[in-house]
């Protein structure tokens, strides 16, 4: 699966970001899609992601209530809407596939990989 991330881009704390993952090539029947970012000198951390085929998804705790992922079938895109950004919220943000499992926030259960889209919030 190829994976290219946009919608990255500077905004001030309060503000919100739509982030777009279009992917390609496909062998699966579902996939699951998940957001992960990555801050300077810090692990990378599972945000969200959902389920091609279920629509099932699942956020972590730290972005509940103000990030949502979404999909859009069709166009073999998710998105990830955050809203309410803060500063701690700055980091490069990575779209990833996984066909290995339902729903997942752990890096290590993603086989394929997008460049990234860095997000700053001031």
């Amino acid at each position: 699966v190829q994976l290219v991330e946009s919608g990255g881009g500077s905004v001030q704390a309060g503000g919100s970001l739509r982030l777009s993952c279009a992917a390609s090539g496909y062998t699966y029947s579902s996939y699951c899609m998940g957001w992960f970012r990555q801050a300077p000198g810090k692990e990378r951390e599972g945000v969200a992601c959902v389920n091609t085929g279920s629509g099932t998804t699942s956020h972590a705790d730290s972005v509940k209530g103000r990030f949502t992922i979404s999909q859009d079938n069709a166009k073999r895109t998710v998105y990830l809407q955050m809203n309410s950004l803060k500063p701690d919220d700055t980091a490069m943000y990575y779209c990833a596939a996984s066909h290995r499992v339902t729903v997942s926030l752990h890096a290590e259960h993603f086989e394929s990989w997008g460049q990234g889209t860095q997000v700053t919030v001031s």
